[in-house]
């Protein structure tokens, strides 16, 4: 289970929220930072994403894979103030690396992974959710907000 984690990890928010941002502050010859704050969100997305991984392997008996998604619905952690912690996680990182760095297209980049994060939950996660786990789900969603508000 382990090691599927780690796949899951690397193979998703692995490359969306560190491999691709890496590359363009390459391709750019960005490698230094211009705004310090930026580092705060960077950091906090890291810290709330490696915490929801967590839960998702510890809580949820499973991974933030499509292909071995937790048996548990998770609701513990950061899960007991948004449905969504781990998007909202990878976005702070995207955010974080845009602001860190000073590179505009990076701010282009967070909007459409974030409006891609909203779809995926809205069109897809959301509807499966409430096939998998029923009433639990409903009593979740009913008290939790799918982003912060």
């Amino acid at each position: 289970m382990v090691a599927k984690a780690l796949l899951a990890f690397l193979a998703m928010p692995g490359i969306v929220a560190f491999a691709v941002p890496v590359c363009w502050l390459l391709a750019e010859d960005r490698t230094g930072v211009v705004q310090p704050f930026g580092l705060a969100p960077l950091i906090l997305g890291c810290l709330g994403l490696g915490w929801c991984v967590r839960d998702f392997h510890v809580r949820g008996k499973g991974t933030l894979a499509p292909w071995s998604p937790p048996a548990n619905l998770v609701v513990v952690g950061l899960y007991r103030h948004t449905r969504n912690p781990m998007y909202v996680a990878v976005t702070l990182i995207l955010l974080g690396w845009a602001v860190s760095f000073g590179l505009p297209g990076l701010y282009g980049y967070a909007a459409v992974v974030a409006v891609a994060f909203h779809l995926r939950v809205v069109l897809g996660e959301e509807p499966w959710l409430a096939a998998k786990h029923g009433a639990q789900w409903h009593e979740y969603a009913r008290r939790v907000p799918r982003w912060f508000w």
